[in-house]
């Protein structure tokens, strides 16, 4: 099957109600997140779009209007995401459509290629990554809105009772992070973040924490390992508040620059150094971008860095949780934080949170092992596919 073959139905009701506000809305990179998928979608040949809505708003008509989707509007009020998919299988004009979720911000279309290519009649062709099943990031036939409607007459709501009872396959979909819903404020943090390294030439990530001796370093040393085993080379930039001394007195390189040299390098057959005096503080984003041969790079600092910042907390002082604050772990469960937390030797987690290993359910069972909060429901971004026409 081929995507020229297929509908797309965006389904874009629902009440946000973990959110707190309209979830559509959410700007990433000064676009919102239902922008972002109509976006992805207008570059995909499918045979007919849709946008379905639970109202007609202005801005949902020059939504529609500007990325070419008829504009489907909710016949039963208040009954989520369900009637969208029910209306849209009604009136399509193919056999199956794509149904996806504006809340799947890292989502990508030759991420679901495998489910265009398993269909063989069933009902649905069900998502499933990391162990999750993914109802709106699926593949279903037309003949499936009668069952839809059933369970609506019936004051049914949840999609996934709906399949249970019809044919339907699970499909097992990588990278995981292509699925990863946007529920909570805490979410958004964590899609902030990458977003912002998605557009960088080098991914920065800061290591942060309110006071000293709280082990920046020691996260940093035990995560390194686990990156390296991940094929990632990364590079640390260390903020330094006293002064350091890289030379050694007495040595010549130590002698030129107290002879006044402004840079002093020094080169053996294993590696190298520069040294470069500077009238005032550098900044490490752009000492970061400076370093070669990586592949990621750590930035440990209490007061400076980027987004996303790994906020670190072991008691002392007051967590750093500010705007560019990505996840907390902690030495305990912190109430009433908008941010995802785990624990603080959950090391594994940070793999996931900078790299792109699909490794999730390692992650999670990891981070329960060493006392984490929380699972994390994210992974990584790749394509694929090429035979289904994505």
């Amino acid at each position: 099957m081929n995507v020229s073959e297929i509908s797309l139905l965006v389904i874009a009701g629902g009440q946000s109600s973990r959110m707190g506000e309209d979830k559509r809305w959410l700007e990433l990179d000064g676009v919102n997140m239902l922008e972002w998928l109509l976006r992805k979608a207008q570059r995909q040949p499918f045979k007919k779009r849709y946008l379905c809505v639970e109202k007609v708003t202005g801005q949902m008509q020059e939504l529609a209007r500007r990325y070419e989707l008829d504009l489907l509007v909710d016949e039963t009020a208040g009954a989520g995401p369900i009637e969208g998919l029910r209306q849209g299988l009604q009136v399509m004009p193919t056999a199956y459509a794509l149904a996806v979720s504006c809340d799947m911000p890292l989502f990508t279309f030759p991420s679901a290629a495998p489910l265009l290519m398993a269909a063989n009649g069933e009902l649905a062709i069900v998502a499933e990554a990391a162990g999750r099943r993914q109802p709106l990031a699926s593949l279903y036939h037309r003949e499936l809105s009668a069952a839809l409607a059933s369970a609506l007459g019936r004051g049914r709501r949840k999609i996934g009772a709906v399949l249970a009872e019809v044919p339907h396959r699970i499909v097992n979909l990588t990278p995981a992070e292509a699925f990863f819903n946007v529920n909570t404020p805490a979410d958004l943090r964590l899609v902030r973040g990458r977003f912002a390294n998605s557009r960088r030439p080098l991914p920065l990530v800061t290591i942060s924490a309110p006071v000293s001796n709280t082990g920046k370093t020691t996260f940093i040393e035990r995560l390194i390992p686990k990156l390296r085993a991940a094929g990632i080379r990364p590079g640390v930039v260390k903020g330094d508040c006293h002064g350091f001394a890289v030379d050694t007195v007495g040595k010549d390189s130590w002698r030129f620059q107290q002879a006044g040299a402004a840079s002093v390098a020094v080169v053996s057959p294993d590696g190298y150094f520069i040294q470069r005096q500077t009238a005032q503080r550098a900044s490490l984003l752009d000492v970061a971008n400076q370093l070669e041969g990586v592949d990621l790079v750590l930035i440990e600092s209490r007061n400076h860095g980027t987004i996303p910042k790994l906020s670190l907390w072991r008691g002392l002082g007051e967590p750093v949780i500010d705007e560019d604050t990505a996840a907390l772990f902690s030495s305990r469960p912190e109430p009433d934080r908008a941010v995802h937390q785990y624990g603080i030797d959950a090391i594994a987690v940070g793999l996931v949170l900078l790299s792109n290993e699909d490794n999730i359910n390692a992650i999670n069972d990891e981070n329960r092992r060493v006392g984490g909060f929380g699972g994390f429901g994210g992974g990584s971004s790749s394509g694929g596919g090429a035979s289904s026409g994505w």
